[in-house]
C-alpha cells in the first residue's frame, strides 16, 4: 500500500478498469484504508494529463486542447464518484477525517487548472477561432462552456488576485465540507428514549417496532429509541399526542451544530457566506447571488425575488387560514412543535384520510415495481435486475437499464433506501459514473425511508412513494442522456433548470390511472379502495399554502445570505438574521430562542444550491406546465413523453435551458398550471 506502484495497480484495478461485469465499481473489494493512496495516485495522474495539454508544443487546436481537457482526469473522476458518495451515504470517522484533509490538496488542484495561465491561453486561442473551426452544436457548446468556465473561475484576474482567490476557494472548500461533517456528527449523536408506550401508540407500527429493536440494541430493557431520521422525526412530529415529546423532537434538529461546543456551525456558516461573497467580488460582481445566478435560466437576483414576492402573495391568504383552522383544532395558541401535529390531525378530520391509511398498500417492492412500470410505459425500458453487481452495502439494491427498442444499455442503477448510522438524512441522487464516451452512467439514489420490521415489510407513506419518485426522475435524467461530452450530459444543466425532470415524476402520484397499476395490499393483494385513493389525491395538495410558504422561506433565507454586498460583520447574530430573512412568510410562530435552520442547511452550506434554492419552486412552475401538455394529450401518451425525453432528458445541457424547454412545451413556461393544481386559481 506504501509504494507508489502498488497504489497505482489499485487505482487500475479497483477504480478505472475493475473487472467486473458493466465496469461496476467493485465494492466488495474497495477497502477505507484504499483511498488515501489512490487518490493521492489520481492526483498525481491528473496533473501530468494537465501538463501534456499545457506543454504540447502543437499550436492549440479543439482536438489537443478542448477535447483533451474534457477528457483527462479520468482516474481521479473515478475514485472521487466511489469516495463522495460512500461518504454521505455510508460514512465513518476515518472517511470524514481524510476528506477534511484531502479537500486541500484537491482544491489546489481545482485552482492550479483553472487559473493556469498556459492552459488559459491555449483556451483563448481556440475560443478566437471558433467562427473558422468545424464544430457541430456540441463542440460549439463545448468550447463556449470551457471559455466561459474559465473566465467565471477567474483566469482573466491578475496574478495577485488569482492568488487571494485561490486560498478563497481552499479555505470555503474545508469550510464547507466540515460543516457537512459537523451535522452527520451530532444527527449520529442524538437519541431520545421513550418509555411511555401511550406516547408512541399513534405511530406507525413499523416505527414502534424499529425504535423498540433499536432501545434493546443499547441497553434498555424495553421503552423506544429514536433517532433524527426523517421516518423517526416526521412519525414524532405528525403523531406523538405528548407535546413535550414533540417539543424535544423539534428542538433537537432546530438546534443542531448551533448550542457551542466543535461541532457548531455558527462561525462556519458565516465564514461561508463571507467567502463566497469575496470571490464573487474578486471577480467583479456585486454579490455572490449576482455571479451565481449569471447563467441560469432566472439570471439575476431581481428575477428571483420577483418569483418569490409573486408566490407569496398567491399563496400567503391561503396559508394564514390554513393555521387559523389548526388553530381552532387545538383550541389554544399554537407552539412550534405543534403544527405538523395538528396539520395531521385536521387532515384525518376535514378529509377523513390518514397518509398512514396508505402504508399497508404501498410496501416497498411494489412501489419499484410501479416506479419501474411507469418509466417503461412512458420511455419504453427495463429495469432489470443486477445481483452480480458488488454493493457498498447489503441494503442496496442493483439493476441494469436497458432500452427496449435497440437492446441497448442505458446504464446500472443502484437504490439505497433505509437510514443508518453514518447517512446524511434526505433524499438525492448521485453519478457513480457519468457517461465518458460510449460508457453509460451508473446512477445511485438514495433515500431514507421506513424500514421493514420483524413482522412488517417495508411500507412506505405517500410522501415517501413522491420522494422516490422525484429522486427516480433525477436519475431518468442521469440514465438517458444521449451527449457526447460528459460535461454536457445528464444532469450537468443549470441549477434552476435540474429539477424539472424530478419534480415533474411527482404529478403521477396524483392520478388514479398510476396508482392502480401497483397499490395492493401487502397481506390481501387487494387494490387500493377508490374511496380511499379519492381522499388521498384530494388531501394531497393540502396544505399547499404553509407548505409553499414554508418552501419560500428557505428560498428567501438563501437569496438574504446570498445578496449581501458586504460581508458579515464578526459575531454576527445568524438567528435573528434568519429571522428578519424569512420574517414575510412566517405564519407559525417563531422558534424559541436559540434555535436555527441555518447552522445545518446543508443544501446552502455544503451542497450546491447556495443562490439556488429557488430552483424548487421555478422548477414546480415548470413541472406543473410541463405536465399540464401530459394532462391535455393523455397522461401515458408516448408522443409527449418521446418529446420529453428527446429535448430534456437525452440532451443534458447541449443548448440553454429555455430552449429546450420550449422545443418541448412549444412556448415559455406559464405559472396558472402550479396555481390551478394547488387550487389556488
Amino acid at each position: 500500500m506504501k509504494a507508489s506502484s502498488t497504489a497505482q495497480t489499485i487505482l487500475d484495478q479497483l477504480f478505472v478498469n475493475p473487472s467486473t461485469p458493466y465496469g461496476a465499481f467493485p465494492f466488495d473489494r474497495i477497502k477505507d484504508e484504499h483511498f488515501a493512496p489512490v487518490f493521492r495516485a489520481a492526483i498525481a495522474q491528473y496533473r501530468a494529463e494537465l501538463a501534456t495539454i499545457i506543454e504540447n508544443p502543437e499550436p492549440p487546436t479543439f482536438a489537443n486542447t478542448i477535447v483533451a481537457l474534457e477528457e483527462m482526469g479520468s482516474a481521479l473522476e473515478a475514485v472521487e464518484g466511489v469516495f463522495f458518495n460512500l461518504l454521505h451515504a455510508n460514512s465513518n470517522a476515518q472517511l470524514m477525517a481524510l476528506a477534511e484533509e484531502l479537500s486541500p490538496e484537491l482544491t489546489a488542484l481545482s485552482n492550479d487548472t483553472s487559473l493556469s495561465p498556459e492552459l488559459f491561453e491555449r483556451i483563448r486561442i481556440v475560443y478566437e477561432q471558433r467562427e473558422s473551426l468545424d464544430l457541430d452544436e456540441a463542440d460549439r457548446r463545448l468550447l463556449e462552456n470551457c471559455y466561459d468556465g474559465f473566465t467565471r473561475q477567474g483566469a482573466l484576474l491578475p496574478p495577485e488576485k488569482k492568488e487571494i482567490l485561490r486560498t478563497l476557494r481552499e479555505e470555503l472548500s474545508l469550510a464547507t465540507l466540515t460543516f457537512g461533517n459537523h451535522v452527520i456528527k451530532e444527527e449520529n449523536a442524538f437519541s431520545l428514549y421513550i418509555d411511555k408506550a401511550e406516547a408512541i401508540a399513534p405511530l406507525p407500527q413499523a416505527i414502534q417496532e424499529k425504535t423498540a429493536s433499536a432501545a434493546l440494541e443499547k441497553g434498555h430493557k424495553g421503552g423506544y429509541l429514536f433517532d433524527l431520521s426523517f421516518p423517526c422525526y416526521t412519525a414524532i412530529m405528525k403523531f406523538c399526542p405528548d407535546p413535550n415529546i414533540r417539543q424535544q423532537m423539534y428542538l433537537a434538529k432546530a438546534t443542531l451544530c448551533c448550542h457551542g461546543g466543535e461541532t457548531d456551525n455558527r462561525a462556519i456558516t458565516q465564514k461561508i457566506v463571507n467567502h463566497r461573497l469575496q470571490i464573487a467580488q474578486l471577480l467583479g460582481y456585486k454579490s455572490y447571488a449576482d455571479y451565481a445566478l449569471e447563467k441560469r435560466m432566472l439570471n439575476t437576483p431581481e428575477q428571483v425575488m420577483q418569483l418569490l414576492t409573486d408566490l407569496r402573495e398567491s399563496y400567503k391568504p391561503t396559508g394564514i387560514k390554513e393555521m387559523e383552522a389548526i388553530k381552532r383544532l387545538k383550541g389554544a395558541p399554537l407552539e412550534p412543535w405543534d403544527v405538523m401535529y395538528y396539520i395531521e390531525q385536521y387532515r384525518e378530520q376535514h378529509y377523513a384520510f390518514s397518509q398512514e391509511e396508505l402504508r399497508p398498500y404501498f410496501p416497498l417492492h411494489r412501489v419499484i415495481e410501479g416506479v419501474f412500470g411507469l418509466a417503461s410505459r412512458l420511455y419504453d425500458i427495463s429495469f432489470i435486475p443486477a445481483k452480480e453487481l458488488p454493493i457498498y452495502h447489503p441494503d442496496v439494491l442493483s439493476y441494469r437499464v436497458q432500452d427496449n427498442k435497440t437492446k441497448q444499455l442505458l446504464g446500472l442503477l443502484y437504490l439505497d433506501f433505509f437510514p443508518r448510522e453514518g447517512k446524511r438524512s434526505g433524499a438525492w441522487m448521485n453519478n457513480l459514473k457519468e457517461q465518458r464516451s460510449e460508457r453509460r452512467p451508473h446512477i445511485l439514489l438514495v433515500m431514507n425511508f421506513t424500514q421493514a420490521t420483524k413482522d412488517l415489510p417495508s411500507l412506505l407513506s405517500p410522501n415517501e412513494v413522491n420522494t422516490f419518485l422525484h429522486e427516480f426522475g433525477h436519475g431518468l435524467h442521469g440514465l438517458l442522456t444521449q451527449s457526447k461530452y460528459t460535461s454536457l450530459s445528464g444532469t450537468n444543466v443549470t441549477r434552476d433548470f435540474v429539477e424539472l425532470p424530478s419534480q415533474l415524476m411527482e404529478n403521477w402520484l396524483l392520478q388514479p390511472e398510476f396508482v392502480k397499476t401497483f397499490a395492493l395490499h401487502f397481506q390481501t393483494n387487494q387494490p387500493l379502495p377508490e374511496e380511499l385513493l379519492g381522499k388521498m389525491i384530494e388531501a394531497e395538495g393540502y396544505p399547499a399554502g404553509y407548505n409553499t410558504l414554508r418552501q419560500l422561506s428557505f428560498g428567501l433565507l438563501d437569496m438574504a445570505y446570498h445578496t449581501l454586498e458586504a460581508p458579515l460583520p464578526e459575531g454576527c447574530d445568524l438567528e435573528q438574521f434568519e429571522r428578519d430573512a424569512t420574517a414575510s412568510v412566517r405564519i407559525v410562530p417563531p422558534a424559541p430562542k436559540g434555535c436555527m435552520g441555518s447552522t445545518s442547511f446543508g443544501h446552502l452550506f455544503s451542497g450546491g444550491y447556495a443562490a439556488g434554492y429557488y430552483g424548487y419552486k421555478w422548477s414546480e412552475v415548470l413541472d406543473a406546465d410541463a405536465f399540464s401538455l401530459f394532462q391535455e394529450k393523455g397522461i401515458f401518451n408516448p408522443e409527449v413523453a418521446q418529446a420529453f425525453r428527446t429535448h430534456i432528458l437525452e440532451k443534458g445541457d447541449l443548448r440553454e435551458a429555455m430552449e429546450l424547454y420550449v422545443a418541448f412545451r412549444g412556448r415559455k413556461p406559464e405559472i396558472n398550471a402550479l396555481l390551478k393544481r394547488d387550487h389556488i386559481l
